[in-house]
């Protein structure tokens, strides 16, 4: 093994812990994190690493602080950027389970990103909580907010509801909306393909 590839692979398993170890109260890291601990070709690294990361299933998901995501980004807007390890394809309700989530609280936060997409991307709080006072008690209402805000999937602002970062790596919100119209409780996708 060639001097470069020793270190390409030596790199490649720095970034694998970075990535999974958790260190934070949400996921993954930035980019300018990145940078610092595996040098200034650290994207080509994380992209190795998710190439590894693909025949299990995963990848490396890079999320923007812009909703939209630039076709050639910056090296400012890379080292802005959240790179933390998504699952490629859409989860089943024990593998959900398993995680530690509850199938309400998943109820909720499909509700909530739900309502505030259907809304152009923004809701009030209050209108959110309303819709979900009519399934659950006003007590888990106001603590599952809470807890999607604080782990990233929407963000409040003056009683105003977004999408957060999480909420657009994690959630396919075309698949999404096609099950909430058509009312199917999964997704009809094909299992090798890339998109969850």
């Amino acid at each position: 093994m060639s001097e470069d590839t020793a270190t390409y692979v030596r790199k490649v398993k720095r970034a694998a812990k970075i990535l999974l170890y958790r260190r934070h109260r949400q996921p993954g890291v930035k980019g300018w994190e990145l940078r610092r601990a595996l040098g200034k070709d650290y994207v080509k690294i994380v992209d190795l690493l998710s190439q590894q990361l693909s025949s299990l299933g995963f990848r490396v998901s890079r999320v923007y602080e812009d909703a939209v995501d630039p076709k050639n980004p910056t090296t400012e807007q890379l080292d802005r950027a959240r790179f933390y390890v998504t699952v490629k394809d859409p989860l089943t309700a024990s593998d959900l389970v398993m995680s530690g989530w509850r199938v309400d609280d998943v109820a909720a936060l499909v509700v909530t990103v739900s309502y505030i997409i259907s809304k152009q991307g923004k809701a009030l709080r209050t209108d959110v909580e309303q819709i979900l006072r009519e399934k659950f008690p006003k007590w888990r209402v106001e603590r599952s907010l809470n807890r999607f805000i604080r782990q990233g999937y929407i963000s409040e602002s003056e009683d105003v509801l977004f999408l957060n970062w999480r909420a657009r790596a994690e959630i396919d919100q075309k698949t999404l909306i096609k099950l909430v119209i058509s009312g199917e409780t999964s997704p009809t996708t094909d299992q090798d393909s890339d998109n969850p």
